[in-house]
């Protein structure tokens, strides 16, 4: 190994050399096939508008629809097949690839790196934050939809020609084929609207872009695809209003061809998602959104009545595995979990500790959607794990603020909690509140990149510091404990309205953690208390200032290893098993039923292949993740009564006090923490001084707060080119967008 480069999270040495050169050929081999396939899936979508496209199509429906599956399944195999060919081969990467990856320390360069994934470009705007990557993927497609219309255009304009109708009645054919071009490139891009929001994706996981961060690209999808469908459904309604034939084609179901009234329901149901999820009614009623964003179920099963199985088959890919990654998050969902201990804090800020199996793993940047169905038995919230796996095997903690009507409510529950425990003797069973929680995920990052960086800046506002305390955690414990560890050098900015939110520094207890951790890394945290000039007397003693945990009573258990970033094996096989049996259910249906018994109706096709997929997925995913389900809580046994290790204030027991004895553990926090009051942080001032300090190294930037801390952070990165950045929100639902 050369001398400049030290392996971070290796695995244990092999005992056989040879084996691990085989795993790394078959990877790469694995590499260079998803890149191809990938390269030319995306090449064939993108001149499918054109006359080459077209050309294209017509072969290869004339070398594969003779065969069981006829035009449907050739379609299917063009535009759907290589997206479920590349999920089968990025499962088959990850299972060889284990579950640590291996990082090396670089040499050190003059010059700095640019990475295209972090590399903030765009920093204002409708986009909110674009990375370099990004940006370039705006342009491709926003090249590719000029590109569309204007070969769409010289099509149809040939098109015409071939059919003989009057002149007066040339403009109203040519808006009707017009409307049916922007109906396709709407399909098109649907084809990539499910892919980001499956949350425990192959695909998100194979290029280690965590569902939080894809959110946003299907808001971008989101909005060009309904507005592609917006004008194909004006088109129509304008001509056939100029023809006086509205009424009557508007209502229209026809069983050869396209069903009219399918498609006007699947518009409105579209359009109703589109205009609740625009950031104001997100932001303002977010319940609103939420609950009018489940129409997606009539929006793609009318869909396929509309168009029929022949069409429907080019944006099946993404749908299926969408369907996939809901049915895994609703078996994960049905298990109640125990709550190990809940607290409040002075700022408002609740903490619940979950229990969970030993043999789930995740990262200090992970996530989960949180149910708790004394509130509500349809929402669920999302919230950053505040705790590291290092922590202990046994439980995973979140940081909860109260912003909204459901965590006031959460709030009021855990004060009910307070005063039972006051009168425990007085309440019978019955009456004894209760917290009944479920637990989707936890989801993130594959990779801990923030160990991947010598020098790391830690930027949050307010609650955003909850996935910071899992990161420090996680630094501090990987030092004391002699584990590889790259951070040398920590600056964590915080910028927080009120002294009371001091408090939540309680949540780490970092002497306790790593004694003697300034000999092992250099922390700083520098706090900014923007709504206060001065500091109160009590805000000395305000960070140890916590109200007692509570236990509530549950008969829980721990979390469900059901999750789709869980164990690589069992993930895999539920992908092939689903995928597998919705092929043989195609087979079937089609010898058995549809061929036998000539079915032509193409929204009954349509309609039989909706329930293919989804049955697909019940009967063969579903016999895996029963057995999952079993091996989860075999392997779970290995450890019985884990939560019992767990204290009430949600830490597994840890005895540092022979490492602490002589040490003023008071004095050394004082070292390392600064309290700025009636200012804000000012970072081009802060990253200037730390040009000089580190100099031109490479640093992991890493925000966590509201978006217009995100615009500030990243303005200052791209001035600062000479850094390498990560800048993106690891958890933006949680930076004050929403009233939850």
């Amino acid at each position: 190994m050369d001398d400049h480069e030290s392996p971070l999270l290796s695995k244990e040495p092999s005992s056989s050399s040879s084996s691990s050169v085989v795993a790394s050929s078959f990877k790469w081999i694995l590499k260079v096939l998803m890149s191809v396939i990938f390269v030319a899936w995306i090449v064939f979508l993108f001149v499918y508008p054109g006359k080459l496209g077209d050309g294209i199509l017509t072969n290869w429906r004339a070398v594969s629809s003779n065969t069981l599956f006829g035009t449907t399944g050739s379609m299917f195999l063009i535009f759907s097949g290589p997206i479920l060919v590349i999920s089968v081969l990025a499962s088959l990467y990850l299972i060889i690839s284990g579950e640590e990856k291996v990082f090396t320390k670089k040499k050190i360069s003059k010059f700095p790196r640019f990475r295209l994934w972090t590399f903030p470009v765009l920093v204002d705007g409708p986009f909110g934050v674009v990375s370099a990557a990004e940006f370039l993927v705006i342009m491709i497609f926003s090249v590719f939809f000029l590109w569309a219309i204007y070969a769409y255009t010289m099509r149809d304009l040939d098109l015409l020609d071939l059919f003989h109708v009057l002149p007066e009645d040339r403009s109203m054919l040519l808006l009707e084929i017009t409307g049916l071009r922007f109906g396709m490139i709407g399909l098109l891009c649907m084809v990539f609207l499910f892919l980001p929001i499956s949350r425990g994706s192959i695909l998100l996981r194979l290029v280690d872009i965590p569902f939080e961060h894809a959110t946003k690209y299907h808001v971008w999808l989101g909005h060009i695809t309904m507005a592609f469908f917006s004008f194909h459904g004006l088109c129509y309604v304008v001509a056939w209003t100029v023809q006086g034939r509205l009424l009557e084609l508007l209502f229209e179901w026809k069983a050869i061809g396209i069903a009219v009234l399918p498609g006007v329901i699947s518009l409105v149901a579209g359009l109703l998602m589109w205009v609740t999820s625009l950031q104001y009614v997100r932001k303002h009623y977010f319940e609103l959104f939420f609950y009018t964003h489940q129409l997606y179920i009539v929006f793609v099963v009318f869909l396929a009545l509309h168009v029929g199985d022949y069409l429907f088959s080019i944006v099946a890919g993404g749908i299926f595995l969408f369907i996939l990654d809901r049915f895994l998050r609703f078996c994960q969902s049905r298990r109640t979990v125990d709550v190990i201990s809940a607290k409040s804090f002075p700022c408002g800020t609740l903490e619940l500790v979950l229990s969970k199996p030993p043999n789930m793993r995740y990262n200090a940047l992970s996530f989960v959607f949180l149910q708790v169905r004394e509130l509500s038995w349809l929402q669920w919230h999302p919230f950053s794990v505040s705790s590291s796996p290092l922590d202990g095997k046994h439980h995973v903690a979140v940081l909860i603020k109260v912003l909204g009507g459901w965590t006031a409510k959460l709030r009021d529950q855990l004060s009910k909690l307070y005063e039972a425990e006051n009168q425990d003797q007085l309440l019978s069973p019955l009456s004894y509140p209760k917290i009944t929680t479920c637990v989707e995920g936890p989801y993130g990052h594959e990779s801990p990149y923030h160990l991947t960086y010598e020098n790391l800046v830690l930027v949050a506002g307010g609650i955003g510091i909850s996935p910071f305390f899992a990161i420090l955690s996680d630094i501090l414990q990987r030092k004391r404990d002699g584990k590889a560890c790259l951070p040398k050098k920590v600056l964590v900015i915080w910028a927080i309205k009120n002294s009371d939110e001091l408090s939540l520094l309680s949540s780490i207890d970092i002497p306790s953690l790593c004694p003697s951790f300034s000999q092992k890394i250099n922390l700083e945290i520098n706090i900014y208390v923007t709504r206060q000039s001065e500091p109160l007397l009590e805000d000395g003693m305000v960070h140890k200032m916590v109200n007692p945990s509570v236990k509530p009573r549950s008969n829980g258990c721990p979390m469900s290893v059901l999750v789709g970033t869980g164990d690589n094996i069992w993930a895999g096989l539920y992908l092939v098993s689903s995928t597998i049996g919705f092929v043989l259910m195609i087979t079937l249906l089609d010898i058995f039923y549809i061929n036998k018994f000539n079915i032509t109706a193409w929204w009954y096709k349509g309609l039989l292949f909706v329930v293919c997929m989804v049955a697909s997925v019940l009967i063969f995913g579903g016999l895996v993740v029963v057995f999952w389900n079993l091996w989860g809580e075999k392997a779970g046994d290995v450890e019985p009564n884990g939560h019992d290790k767990v204290t009430t204030n949600g830490g597994e027991l840890h005895n540092p006090s022979a490492e602490l004895k002589g040490l003023n553990t008071e004095d050394d926090i004082q070292s390392f923490i600064t309290t700025r009051y009636g200012t804000r942080p000012d970072f081009k001032e802060i990253f200037e001084s730390l040009n000089e300090k580190w100099g031109s190294v490479d640093v992991g930037v890493i925000v966590c707060g509201p978006a217009s801390l995100q615009s500030t952070v990243a303005k200052e990165i791209r001035s600062h080119s000479i850094w390498r950045s990560t800048n993106h929100p690891l958890f933006h639902f949680n930076s004050h967008s929403f009233d939850l």
